[in-house]
């Protein structure tokens, strides 16, 4: 089903590297939401971080960040402080890695990876068999989202899912970042990416995780590496069992998925968005009867800030999106 927005960029941030850059770059969040960090030790000899925040018999709500992201990412903070006063309790996992600690294995986390959120859900699940739960994810965090919605089907227990600004085609997305100002964007991930692996290799050497180490250094220099194909051709797909990265995008993204899903689900996507283009955004036919499709025509990457007062920017997301969940939490 489409969803007509009621989204408009506010007038002084009407630009989609502007709605994308603003939040990233200058906004802070006050007051922070009071988390509590679990470690949850993970079957093949690994961790996983989240960050909880509330408590008591309220619905939970698991929320998913993007690429190079984490719990600290001001989208998912936001939220966070904006699920709580609206009466959810959340936990926003941070990918392996991603926590401010490496993770004691080579592997990481990537687009099509779907074992560790159910892990997380399942952990959770077991802890409150009679709670509500949702799971929103952002950008690679939704990719990932709505792969495993489709892969289980039925199986999972939820009220609702949200996806935002998701890479669903991702050799399309991967194509956008070699154009234009969108380099920039690439830039930056893959720098953050390279010190990621830097760190993961010296982590791993430090705790005598040798072998884990190697698997690292078996990747080669990866200094010169200037695009996503390039990087997820010598580091994901080698990493994690690709045949290549034409491997990785085609079985990884969660357009092809969306048609299976069972939970409803809302997925929020601008025309203007940076980290693709309009070419991701699938038919009416290619959705299943529970998914709801929301396209804005502005609001950039994770983005969507609205309101005409630039001293007291409007955060879009941290309204519909407990707005979504509400209407569906009365009806679960």
């Amino acid at each position: 089903m489409l969803i007509n927005s009621s989204f408009k960029p506010a007038w002084w941030l009407n630009n989609p590297h502007l709605q994308t850059l603003y939040p990233a770059l200058w906004r802070k969040i006050s007051p922070p939401p009071l988390l509590k960090r679990e470690r949850l030790m993970t079957d093949d000899g690994d961790f996983l971080d989240i960050d909880c925040c509330g408590e008591g018999q309220k619905p939970l709500v698991i929320l998913l960040h993007g690429l190079t992201g984490s719990s600290e990412s001001g989208y998912l903070k936001g939220l966070q402080y904006c699920l709580l006063e609206q009466g959810f309790k959340s936990v926003a996992l941070n990918f392996r890695g991603c926590s401010g600690e490496s993770n004691h294995l080579a592997r990481c986390y990537h687009s099509g990876e779907t074992e560790d959120i159910n892990f997380l859900y399942q952990t959770l699940r077991k802890r409150e068999p009679n709670t509500a739960f949702a799971i929103i994810g952002f950008s690679l965090g939704g990719n990932v989202l709505l792969k495993w919605l489709g892969e289980k089907t039925k199986t999972v227990d939820l009220f609702a899912a949200v996806a935002v600004s998701v890479p669903l085609e991702l050799a399309v997305s991967a194509t956008t970042l070699d154009k234009g100002f969108a380099k920039l964007y690439r830039l930056g991930l893959l720098r953050e990416l390279k010190h990621y692996m830097r760190i993961k290799q010296l982590t791993l050497k430090q705790l005598g995780r040798l072998k884990e180490a190697e698997k690292i250094k078996q990747l080669g220099d990866l200094s010169a590496i200037n695009s996503f194909w390039e990087y997820d051709d010598r580091v994901v797909a080698k990493l994690h069992g690709f045949k290549n990265v034409h491997d990785y995008y085609q079985r990884s993204s969660s357009r092809q998925f969306i048609k299976h899903i069972a939970i409803p689900t809302l997925i929020i996507q601008a025309l203007d968005d940076p980290f693709m283009t309009s070419a991701v955004i699938p038919d009416t036919n290619e959705l299943s009867a529970s998914v709801s499709l929301e396209i804005t025509q502005g609001g950039g990457h994770v983005g969507f800030i609205a309101g005409n007062n630039p001293l007291k920017p409007c955060y879009w997301l941290e309204q519909r999106i407990p707005e979504f969940l509400q209407q569906q939490l009365l009806c679960y």
